[in-house]
């Protein structure tokens, strides 16, 4: 199928021929679903972590002996119920990671950006570029393309000018093709992508 191509400066471009086997696949919720639940669990810390009694320095000795002194018995002063002892049911790291395949992945990438064609919040440039680092320049273009919300530049390559005048923005995020994920694109209400940036996407997800 073609795709309109829009310049930078409003005016149209020539419009061009998209894959429709990735740009034109029907909505998949049950996977989308699970690659978003697995992205974000994978993307947890799971670093908490607590020592157990064999962990904590110390306590090598028994305290007093066995019999005859009057007191409970005691092998260690790390024991758990003491002050100063380890835990009885410490946390420890772990992955919260979900096994989700190439193939799934990419089918939901596929999916979600055929969508986003479909509800008119994808939309190609010629080239997105910025010649300054200025955050009020990237502001007035924003504001002249009509586009609000949570918005998501994809380019083909790193723009240090694009980025600098973005980096100030709360609601604008720029992003390489290659680095794209499926929670930045379900979350924007706007997508910006340069047409070299939607070719790469087209060959990384045959």
């Amino acid at each position: 199928m073609e795709i309109a191509v829009s310049k930078i400066d409003g005016t149209k471009a020539s419009p061009i021929t998209i894959d429709d086997a990735i740009f034109a696949k029907p909505f998949q919720e049950p996977l989308v679903h699970q690659v978003l639940t697995a992205y974000l669990a994978g993307s947890r810390s799971g670093s908490s972590s607590q020592k157990n009694r064999a962990d904590v320095r110390g306590g090598g000795s028994k305290p007093w002996r066995q019999k005859g002194t009057g007191r409970a018995r005691a092998g260690t002063i790390r024991s758990p119920i003491w002050r100063g002892g380890g835990r009885a049911f410490p946390a420890t790291p772990r992955s919260y990671a979900q096994k989700v395949n190439r193939k799934m992945y990419r089918g939901a990438i596929r999916s979600i950006l055929s969508e986003l064609i479909r509800q008119d919040r994808l939309t190609v440039f010629e080239e997105i570029a910025l010649d300054s680092p200025k955050t009020r320049v990237l502001v007035d273009l924003l504001a002249k393309l009509q586009v609000n919300g949570q918005i998501l530049i994809l380019i083909s390559s790193y723009n240090h000018a694009l980025v600098m005048a973005a980096r100030n923005l709360r609601n604008v995020e720029v992003l390489e093709s290659k680095s794209i994920n499926p929670v930045r694109l379900v979350g924007s209400d706007a997508v910006l992508i340069s047409a070299a940036a939607l070719k790469n996407l087209e060959s990384a997800l045959q």
